[in-house]
């Protein structure tokens, strides 16, 4: 996981992540998937962290994982404590998600 949110999110997001998005969401609501809260942080790195030379990426990553949020919704409710937090800390980050390059959109 943690070479997973290096190549998609610790440093920058980029087209890469925008495609990866949906899947990790997948992964993070699927209850066989082992290590369903390090795929939640991978989510959370991806709103926040930017591509500054590439504002395009950068925004249409942030609206992926924005727009999952009935994904997290339900992750809040899971059966596993670990999860729970984590989704706790997803929906935090999106709900206070307003990054100047989203808002200019």
């Amino acid at each position: 996981m943690s070479d997973l949110g290096l190549w998609l999110a610790e440093l920058a997001v980029f087209d890469a992540t925008v495609a990866a998005v949906p899947f990790l969401w997948e992964l993070a609501v699927t209850e066989a998937v082992t290590r369903r809260t390090g795929v939640i942080e991978v989510l959370k790195a991806v709103l926040e962290h930017g591509n500054p030379s590439r504002s395009e990426v950068q925004r249409a990553a942030h609206q992926a994982v924005l727009s999952g949020r009935r994904m997290a919704d339900q992750l809040i409710r899971d059966g596993d404590p670990a999860v729970r937090a984590a989704a706790r800390g997803l929906l935090a980050a999106i709900d206070s998600h307003r990054c100047e390059t989203c808002h200019l959109a």
